[in-house]
């Protein structure tokens, strides 16, 4: 990968493009008196997590605070979006983005300030919910950003607009921004930036891959159709769960054997239901699959597999052309791949090293994860993004896990608790080193 390259480049640009250093003081200084406050925001934000699209207290709390720091606020764009504009003088517009929801899992960190919020979902089911992904601590970073930034504002000229969007664990709360006319109503970016916690980074570091960075992201429902029947009489059914057995098996060579090996892909059955009974044979199964990739054509090449692999397993099973299996692919919940524009990033990370330190700029790999950040830079004004990682894990914590080999709790793990304070000043002094560099006066 381009990453791999990308530390021995850095150390050749950072003196060339260090940021005033007494820009970095008092953007510290800023940063260390708001400090208690931000913590205190974050762990409000931590204990009071909203799922994707229900977000209103979130958003309100986001909106309290880019008023406080002198932002034009336009609340409920694409649901509960948060929009806020800060203008100052001439230049380029810079959009930051932050997320504002949480995920459907019960908290098991052992925080004092640990979730114990349970709520009924949109669908009616009472689930726990937790900000499992961090989304609380990339919200916290987003303010104390913009406190920095206001404070600051004679040491830069342009426009900053601050978006709070909803749900990204859905991947849809981008596009029903854009589509509410994020673009239209309000100053056009030049540029857009957003951070993202990372549990494999230590705290105190950021990193960045030029190029793709996050993955296509796919859902697809299969329903896996036979003809039901008791379980001791097998011969006078069209069993569909050895049916959907085959296919589950068959669709892992869709990577292994019809995809380009330098190409990247996944197939992941991550559901799998049917039956009621010991000795009832039923009349279907229902699978769930994801599906990543970054080419449009290995992505469309993926689907086409999977609608021919089940027709083809069910047609050699003898299931009647009436009972096929139906595949669904979910296009209304389908992420685009995110992509860095390459010059950006190499700029945003040049910044930020000269004020983090270059040692602190981390080489790291493309993922096969998924953002729904890149819409912003899907419209037709093609505006350059760029997606960093922000180390949240205590640095002895991954070094103990690079020695023995024992995996740190993942994104979206009920363990998942970054490290307060580092995480968060880490976010803000790459982000105002950043925007001060976009948006330094001539």
């Amino acid at each position: 990968m381009k990453s791999v390259r990308l530390l021995p480049l850095l150390l050749l640009l950072t003196p060339l493009l260090a940021a005033d250093d007494s820009a970095r003081r008092a953007a510290a200084r800023k940063l260390d008196a708001d400090y208690a406050s931000l913590e205190s925001l974050y762990r409000d934000l931590h204990t009071h997590p909203e799922l994707s699209l229900m977000e209103e207290r979130t958003a309100g709390v986001m909106a309290r605070e880019l008023r406080a720091v002198g932002c034009e606020v336009t609340e409920k764009i694409g649901g509960f979006g948060v929009v806020g504009v800060l203008k100052n003088g001439p230049g380029p517009t810079v959009l930051l983005r932050t997320e504002l929801d949480a995920l459907p899992v019960h908290e098991e960190t052992g925080l004092a300030y640990a979730s114990t919020v349970h709520v009924k979902n949109l669908e009616g089911d009472t689930v726990p919910v937790m900000h499992a992904c961090g989304h609380d601590a990339h919200m916290t970073a987003f303010i104390g950003t913009a406190r920095v930034l206001a404070a600051l504002r004679e040491r830069w000229s342009g426009t900053l607009l601050f978006i709070g969007q909803p749900a990204e664990e859905r991947g849809v709360g981008a596009r029903a921004m854009l589509a509410a006319g994020l673009y239209e109503k309000f100053p056009r970016p030049d540029f857009a930036l957003a951070l993202h916690d990372m549990a494999t980074l230590p705290a105190g570091t950021i990193g960045a891959v030029p190029g793709f960075a996050q993955a296509n992201v796919d859902f697809v429902d299969v329903t896996v159709r036979g003809v039901g029947g008791h379980g001791a009489y097998p011969h006078t059914t069209k069993d569909p769960v050895v049916l959907a057995a085959q296919i589950v098996l068959a669709l892992q060579t869709i990577v292994s054997r019809e995809t380009r090996p330098i190409d990247p892909a996944v197939v992941t059955v991550g559901s799998i239901h049917g039956g009621t009974k010991h000795n009832i044979i039923p009349d279907e199964v229902k699978l769930q699959l994801t599906l990543r990739s970054y080419s449009d054509a290995v992505r469309a090449h993926t689907i086409e597999a999977i609608k021919r692999i089940c027709r083809g397993e069910a047609i050699a099973a003898g299931v009647p052309e009436d009972r096929m299996p139906v595949v669904n692919v979910l296009e209304d919940d389908f992420t685009p791949a995110l992509y860095n524009d390459p010059a950006l990033t190499q700029r945003v990370l040049a910044a930020a090293g000269a004020w983090i330190g270059a040692a602190n700029v981390k080489p790291i790999q493309a993922e096969m994860g998924g953002d729904d950040f890149c819409e912003f830079g899907r419209t037709a004004a093609h505006v350059p993004l760029c997606y960093f990682r922000l180390g949240a894990v205590a640095p002895e914590k991954v070094a103990e896990s690079e020695r023995t080999g024992v995996p740190l709790p993942s994104l979206h793990s009920s363990k998942f608790a970054p490290v307060p304070e580092p995480t968060i000043k880490t976010g803000v002094t790459a982000l105002t080193a950043a925007v001060l560099d976009l948006l330094a006066k001539p």
